[in-house]
């Protein structure tokens, strides 16, 4: 019964947080607005091509039927955080002394909403990678010197550094040295890909926020300031793309280990995404109902 309650709690927890479109607001239903297309998946089945030659560009998100993609609630893709003993993470005594101190809403420890301290419900910005792990819906650009992801969730963007510039040098107070000089970390950090083959992407970010501004996902697991991602884009034709993503954190993790292995499906262009916003006003009138968060007390 418990759980069944705290399912409740945290679906109205979400509607709460989530700003999102009015169910009568659908595409066509304004004059000039284009006429629902057919999917991308049904137009890769009929007509599948090559991948253009060194292109993510385009609209992502997750094929037909694989919703782990959009939503990682219970955990990272590949390790969800349900208790089994093959996903249970290598931890530093540090990294479980703070995935203890965490309060999470979901997973096998989650706590009830009133009880949690999990960062964004004071709507701070969720960090890299845990936008990776979060609501995903991902819009590409990129030109010849880099690469621009769009975040779904909270309208954010981040770029990748495709120009052959080095990786920055990681510092131990998480910043990082470039051209002699510092730099302070950033919720996104330093992101610095290279092309491996004409549909291959590799990236490796450095220089992210400290473990009590950030976690890794929704069930609490830790992240740290020193922490080194490493990503690869795959784009085996023109409608797919493979996006892995594996972690290097010494001071959490004793070994790296691979977070997710996620498959994208091309979205049409023209379709009108739904932009979700974490607005404090939303969070006051929550907590007005269901008493103030843990780390707010």
């Amino acid at each position: 019964m418990r759980n069944r309650f705290l399912v409740l709690i945290v679906g109205l927890w979400g509607a709460t947080l989530i700003l999102s479109a009015r169910p009568f607001a659908q595409a066509g239903s304004t004059p000039g607005w284009p006429e629902p297309v057919p999917s991308r998946q049904a137009i890769a089945e009929k007509d599948s091509k090559p991948a253009p030659r060194r292109s993510l560009a385009g609209m992502w998100g997750a094929a037909p039927g694989n919703r782990q993609v959009n939503n990682q609630s219970s955990g990272v893709q590949l390790k969800p955080n349900n208790g089994k003993p093959e996903n249970q993470l290598p931890y530093t005594p540090h990294g479980l002394e703070l995935y203890k101190s965490h309060k999470p809403l979901e997973g096998i420890d989650a706590v009830p909403p009133a009880e949690t301290n999990d960062p964004r419900v004071r709507c701070e910005p969720l960090g890299l990678p845990r936008y990776n792990h979060y609501d995903l819906g991902i819009q590409i650009f990129q030109d010849e010197y880099k690469v621009a992801m769009l975040y779904q969730y909270d309208n954010r963007w981040r770029i990748i550094w495709t120009d052959g510039r080095p990786l920055p040098k990681l510092l131990e107070d998480g910043g990082v040295e470039i051209n002699g000089q510092y730099r302070e970390p950033r919720w996104f950090g330093y992101s610095v890909g290279k092309w491996t083959d004409d549909h291959t992407l590799e990236v490796q970010t450095v220089g992210t926020m400290p473990e009590q501004r950030v976690w890794l996902d929704n069930t609490g697991r830790p992240i740290s300031d020193q922490v080194r991602i490493t990503e690869t884009f795959r784009r085996p034709d023109y409608d797919h793309l493979e996006w892995s993503e594996t972690i290097q954190d010494p001071k959490v993790y004793t070994q790296p280990w691979t977070t997710m292995k996620l498959p994208m499906m091309l979205q049409d262009a023209r379709t009108d995404v739904m932009t979700r916003y974490c607005s404090p006003s939303e969070i006051d009138a929550y907590n007005k109902v269901y008493g103030n968060p843990v780390s707010a007390k």
